[in-house]
């Protein structure tokens, strides 16, 4: 006699959303992306989640409670960088000499960097419509003001603000306003 109770599933016919995701029991779990929009069959016990499609097992999940369970494996590879947040696929996507490299520390040095990952993509998506040298001039201004953001480097391109004077102006060689010529100093002996 087993000292455990037997376990009974439940089954579901949940529909696959276009995220590759679908809803078990309030949490989602991932599927590969060629089912999209199809009906599968899922059979949820204390433990796992099996989904099956027309009787042939093809994912298997822990139960996660009301959260959201995703396989890498099931999501594309030109998707999947973005999906999972990961930013060490994304800094090692970009060679080290990458123009704007001090800007783009400087935006994943936040906290949470991965709220800051969009600002990253933008970056590149300059890099590829303006060009290296321009993107990297337009950073060192922007990081010269201490300024990180690159929706004001998008505008700098734009406006063509490389053509500008720099940020912070040179000193005007004229004379300062207290200066006095060398005959003012002159000692006058009488004669």
């Amino acid at each position: 006699m087993p000292n455990e109770v037997f376990d009974i599933p439940t089954w579901s016919r949940p529909k696959v959303a276009p995220d590759r995701h679908v809803q078990i029991a309030r949490a989602l779990y991932s599927v590969p992306g060629e089912l999209i929009g199809r009906r599968l069959d899922a059979r949820v016990d204390a433990h796992t989640v099996k989904l099956y499609w027309r009787g042939e097992l093809i994912k298997v999940h822990p139960v996660v409670g009301p959260a959201r369970h995703t396989d890498p494996a099931d999501l594309p590879a030109e998707v999947s960088v973005y999906a999972m947040r990961d930013l060490n696929t994304l800094q090692r996507r970009q060679p080290p000499r990458h123009p704007c490299r001090r800007l783009r520390r400087r935006v994943l040095e936040h906290p949470l960097p991965w709220t800051k990952m969009r600002q990253v993509y933008r970056l590149l998506g300059l890099v590829r419509r303006h060009g290296a040298e321009a993107v990297d001039d337009a950073c060192r201004r922007a990081l010269d003001a201490e300024v990180i953001d690159v929706g004001l480097i998008e505008r700098m391109l734009t406006r063509g603000a490389g053509a500008q004077l720099p940020l912070i102006p040179k000193p005007s060689p004229t004379a300062s306003r207290f200066v006095r010529a060398a005959t003012d100093f002159t000692v006058r002996r009488p004669s």
